[in-house]
């Protein structure tokens, strides 16, 4: 260690009563962390790449100062959706430290990271007061059915009004359009658990029309259009 001249010159003082970090809730414990391995919780994050052309929801199940499980939902540009798949091979097995340092190629799952290591060594994880937190697994349950991301997507202009392309329940396949214009209700198909049932064996004619579905006065409308070709 290298001291200053002024510092060599100093005097030295006995330091006062030193009584260690402030403790923080983690998993229903208080902990006072001094390193990485005190560090557990399960929580989700939000990031956005610099030209803000795209999102990232990022959720960690960490254990330990070790990210055990990692839940990579982007939305934005090309180079993004596949940069997840190589966030979601490179961030299990490491620590929040050792991740918040690996370039996880995309700026929108970068800034999530941060976002994530943030919260957790505060102590502000969404298990921050559950007994032992979550197993590892729990961040499937954040997906839709047939363990799909649950996505909103609308289009809208002024000169032509609002287009439901999809929502929750699903992909939207027709918008239900009452005698004023107005959109009323629409169609969906449960995309991820048409897919589940074909992976099963359904035949793909009979999944597609087992998982079609509407919502609000679809049935009653005099009209109907297509979203994406009216």
């Amino acid at each position: 260690m290298t001291y200053s001249h002024e510092v060599e010159r100093m005097c030295p003082l006995t330091k006062g009563p030193n009584h260690g970090p402030a403790p923080i809730p983690e998993e229903g414990q208080w902990v006072k962390a001094y390193q990485i391995s005190d560090i557990s919780g399960l929580t989700h994050g939000v990031g956005w790449c610099a030209p803000q052309q795209g999102t990232c929801k990022l959720t960690l199940n960490v254990k330990k100062g070790v990210i055990e499980e990692a839940l990579v939902e982007t939305i934005g540009c090309s180079g993004m959706t596949h940069s997840a798949a190589m966030a979601g091979e490179i961030l299990p097995g490491k620590t929040i430290l050792e991740a918040l340092n690996t370039d996880l190629v995309c700026d929108a799952i970068n800034v999530a990271m941060r976002e994530l290591f943030l919260q957790i060594v505060y102590g502000r994880s969404q298990t921050a007061f559950s007994d032992d937190g979550l197993p590892v697994g729990a961040g499937l349950e954040d997906l839709g059915k047939g363990l799909r991301s649950m996505t909103g997507t609308i289009f809208s202009t002024k000169a032509k009004g609002v287009r439901y392309l999809e929502l929750t329940e699903g992909y939207i396949t027709k918008v239900a359009v009452d005698e004023n214009g107005e959109a009323i209700g629409y169609q969906f198909v449960r995309l991820g658990k048409m897919m589940e049932d074909i992976r099963h064996g359904v035949d793909p004619k009979t999944a597609y029309e087992k998982n079609i579905g509407t919502y609000g006065r679809f049935a009653d409308a005099p009209k109907y259009i297509d979203p994406r070709e009216e």
